[in-house]
């Protein structure tokens, strides 16, 4: 189904176009890293919805259903609190994530994968929806810190939104841990694409040293 045309939908498509240019065939992965989570994910299903109106065979997923359970968490960090870092250093299973989903999406054929493996917020398992795709597919997986070196190379084309109104220090607690975050692994360095969404409805290219 086409879109009505905003400035926001266009610009996405121009980032769709350059993907398929790119990636058109075979299984592409799409990473959206910010500090914003709200922001990054309706970016991230925005983006799905343009992919959508070639008709092409789109998958959504987040970080955030790739979360170690408390008690992980408490046995992998037993000295760290419940806290922002506490999830910042442990909180993420990155194995489930590579072994159910990663993996066997860019294997393609008729293997399995699933999108969602663990609900954080009632700290629980989450029945596995399996799901299969064509030869031609593409994930958008958003998510906090989504370019650290334990997910180096996951990702074909990956996506840094900065100015988010979400990313003010007095508004998130865990904006010092993005701060850190940006120095330690450099995201600008690594994505393909840096956008600027202070304005969500005019979203603009932002062009780096390295482009």
């Amino acid at each position: 189904m086409k879109l009505v045309s905003t400035p926001r939908i266009d610009f996405l498509r121009t980032l769709a176009a350059e993907v398929v240019h790119n990636y058109g065939l075979g299984r592409t992965i799409i990473a959206i890293d910010g500090a914003d989570a709200a922001g990054r994910a309706a970016f991230a299903d925005d983006l799905a919805a343009v992919f959508r109106e070639d008709e092409r065979h789109v998958f959504r997923a987040s970080l955030r259903y790739f979360q170690h359970s408390r008690a992980e968490q408490d046995r992998l960090a037993p000295d760290l609190p419940d806290s922002a870092e506490r999830r910042y250093r442990v909180g993420y299973d990155y194995s489930a994530l590579r072994r159910v989903l990663v993996e066997p999406f860019r294997l393609g054929g008729s293997t399995g994968f699933v999108t969602e493996e663990f609900d954080p917020d009632r700290d629980a398992w989450i029945q596995p929806t399996w799901q299969s795709a064509p030869a031609d597919a593409i994930l958008i997986v958003d998510g906090d810190y989504i370019n650290r070196p334990e997910l180096h190379g996951l990702w074909l084309y990956s996506v840094l939104l900065e100015g988010e109104p979400g990313s003010d220090p007095a508004s998130d607690p865990g904006s010092e841990l993005h701060d850190r975050y940006r120095a330690q692994v450099r995201p600008r360095d690594i994505v393909s694409a840096v956008v600027d969404v202070a304005d969500q409805q005019l979203p603009r290219r932002v062009l780096t040293d390295r482009c």
